[in-house]
């Protein structure tokens, strides 16, 4: 299968060093306008850089013929032009999150994903990591009874640099409800098997990038929040981040509480617990398991083994063995409710989903 990727930064390099160690995946073309970025991605392919074609655009590149799939990972508010003609190429693709940075631009992707004769994927990689997979197998198998409440933690690093600093500024981020948090909200209509009815989401920016200055401008991106989303089945989640917290131990904390038990998992570790209820008084009968990754997985990039396991997935779904786990429309409803969170964060209220028209 001859890949093309387009948007050669830090997410672009994972997806490469991924393709490396996915049988069958042949990187033939690249694109990015940054020259720079160009040469993290030829020294990251190192030897298999020869020959590969080299573009400033995805316009030249998907005129080219040199692929069959392409991998989108450029900056967040230029989804939309990138995939223009990569659609009237007919390709399959594989896009990054978040699929757009507006409710608007998600909802054209849906439209043209559904005249577009190639498969297409949203990139959302917390889905893959073996011990969130187990976790959600669990509560979809019924080990805790009826599901009630899904809590999701997220204490991390804050974003990193990117090229012209783009993650500073909502404008093309979509917000860092969006940015950041879809793979959660996308999390949360997976595992709950539901759609949200509305959210709540108190959050600011209190720590990180206060003294940034990009000419007249500042950064306004939030760094911390408490998100709550109300699930049309009666299921209610939450969300905590903090993006000031990297000496955590572990970064990403799922519990899923069910009326017969609670399950647990921690990202690094991959440990995942298991607490069912007991009367009170009784002695716990919590169990523990260590949820293994594959060691090259993990090597090939920063978010624990799952890209790996995601391209197996999409490669499986272009063969037409598997199916698209993954669609543009679950890629819209988590920019619809990362924007929610956003307008709730930003007014100080409850947001009806139904306001976005969902």
């Amino acid at each position: 299968m001859r890949y093309g990727l387009v948007g050669t930064g830090m997410m672009g390099i994972e997806h490469l060093q991924n393709l490396a160690i996915t049988p069958g995946a042949v990187v033939t073309a690249l694109a990015d306008p940054t020259s720079a970025s160009l040469g993290w991605a030829k020294g990251a392919l190192g030897a298999r850089a020869d020959g590969v074609a080299v573009f400033d655009s995805a316009t030249a590149l998907a005129a080219s013929g040199s692929c069959d799939a392409v991998i989108v990972a450029s900056p967040n508010h230029t989804h939309r032009d990138v995939l223009a003609p990569l659609f009237e190429a007919g390709l399959h693709i594989l896009c990054e999150k978040p699929l757009a940075t507006t409710v608007e631009d998600a909802r054209w992707i849906v439209q043209r994903v559904a005249g577009s004769p190639g498969v297409f994927w949203t990139a959302m990689e917390y889905r893959y990591m073996p011990p969130v997979a187990a976790l959600v197998a669990a509560v979809h198998d019924g080990d805790i009874g009826g599901l009630r409440m899904l809590s999701i933690r997220e204490h991390r690093f804050p974003f990193l640099p990117k090229v012209g600093d783009w993650n500073r500024f909502s404008r093309n981020t979509g917000g860092t409800m969006v940015e950041k948090c879809c793979h959660f909200f996308d999390l949360m209509r997976l595992i709950i098997r539901s759609e949200p009815v509305r959210v709540y989401c108190s959050g600011a920016m209190d720590v990180n990038h206060l003294d940034e200055r990009y000419g007249d401008e500042t950064p306004d991106i939030i760094d911390n929040s408490y998100t709550t989303v109300d699930f049309a089945n009666g299921v209610r989640a939450m969300l905590d981040l903090s993006m000031f917290a990297e000496g955590a131990e572990q970064q990403e904390e799922i519990a899923a509480t069910g009326d017969r038990a609670r399950i647990e998992v921690s990202i690094p570790s991959g440990e995942l617990v298991t607490s069912p209820r007991v009367p009170l008084g009784s002695p716990k009968q919590v169990t523990r398991r260590v949820v293994e990754t594959d060691p090259a997985a993990l090597a090939a990039g920063h978010h624990h083994g799952s890209t790996f396991y995601e391209h197996q997935h999409f490669l499986s779904a272009v063969r037409g063995e598997g199916p698209v786990e993954v669609t543009a429309e679950d890629g819209l409803r988590a920019v619809a409710i990362g924007t929610a969170a956003e307008i709730s964060a930003r007014e100080h209220r409850v947001v009806e989903m139904a306001e976005l028209g969902l």
